[in-house]
């Protein structure tokens, strides 16, 4: 494993929450400015393409996950304010299909509470 690698998976192991190839590059050309954004897409792809990590799309930008955690938001139609949510399992699918669900993500979309008012 070369240094740049080593840099960036140590980095990428510290998330404890979703995060994107921005946020990453942020930390770490604080340790090493050589690393451009295009080694941290191209290292993020190996990585997602391994299973080592996981991706979802939120708000048009890709995100990454160290592990299986599900992704939900709530994106409101007015204002266009995103509001993560927590949806533990997806057990209401399950009558749907005979696969087994190891992770989802969810969109809904709708009026918000502050827009209704």
């Amino acid at each position: 494993m070369t240094n740049q690698k080593k840099i960036l998976y140590e980095e990428i192991k510290k998330f404890s929450s979703f995060f994107d190839a921005y946020r990453l590059h942020s930390r770490i050309i604080k340790k090493d400015q050589r690393i451009g954004l295009a080694t941290i897409y191209r290292f993020l792809n190996t990585l997602e393409s391994d299973g080592n990590i996981h991706s979802f799309m939120c708000d048009n930008k890709k995100i990454y996950s160290n592990d299986k955690t599900s992704h939900a938001h709530f994106k409101c139609e007015k204002c266009g304010k995103l509001k993560h949510m927590k949806i533990k399992n997806a057990d209401f699918l399950s009558e749907s299909i005979d696969d087994d669900i190891c992770h989802f993500q969810i969109e809904l979309t709708g009026i918000c509470s502050e827009c209704k008012k």
